[in-house]
């Protein structure tokens, strides 16, 4: 485990496809094994405009005026970000549904030429407040990203779709459901089933 850092990130993109839109939005944080935060940042990225729907603007704040200021090249913006990690270290992506961002990563550095850096396991907040609402006992009505952060009291209401704060925001909400997996008493866990199917108590 010594040998794992965490990068929690997240995209903004054009649309949900990448053989149609553009990043428009990078963020990312780096942790140690232990969710200890290394380092930090943000990319405004260089997008084409007929690769931006207007509902995917809308949704992350993209302007153009403002982009044309600020936003830098992706090759620029993923090289920045690969010298950002610890060397000699697995680099594991996590984050909120994030397969997504990382399909959209992989065809930017294959586009650019540069070698991916990230190892091919990840880790989706998604599947841990699954897990968390089983252990609980709670039905939860959405997998979302605020779902999540809402039931563990982090914010109220709807929030603003940013790179670098929906990363933060994130791993703040994978801090307080791992340290809300304690373990189950023998007595509180799930009946299993027998050879024969029939159910036995968990219970010693």
């Amino acid at each position: 485990m010594h040998d794992i850092a965490l990068v929690f990130l997240d995209c903004e993109f054009g649309g949900l496809n990448p053989d149609l839109h553009d990043i428009t939005e990078i963020g990312v944080i780096v942790c140690d094994y232990r969710l200890a935060e290394l380092a930090s940042a943000e990319w405004k990225v260089q997008a084409r405009a007929d690769r931006i729907s207007p509902e995917a603007a809308a949704i992350s704040g993209y302007d153009a005026k403002e982009w044309e200021k600020s936003a830098v090249p992706v090759r620029q913006a993923l090289t920045e970000m690969a010298a950002m990690f610890p060397k000699g270290k697995l680099m594991v992506p996590a984050g909120q549904n994030v397969r997504i961002d990382m399909d959209f990563l992989e065809r930017a550095y294959k586009a650019c030429e540069i070698d991916y850096p990230f190892d091919y396991h990840v880790i989706d907040l998604a599947t841990l407040y699954y897990s968390w609402s089983l252990v609980a006992g709670e039905t939860i009505p959405a997998l979302s990203l605020r779902q999540a952060a809402t039931n563990a009291g982090l914010i109220q209401g709807s929030v603003e779709h940013r790179a670098l704060a929906d990363a933060r925001l994130t791993l703040e909400t994978f801090r307080h459901y791992i340290g809300r997996l304690a373990p189950r008493f023998p007595s509180e866990a799930a009946p299993v089933a027998d050879a024969g199917g029939k159910a036995e108590s968990g219970g010693g």
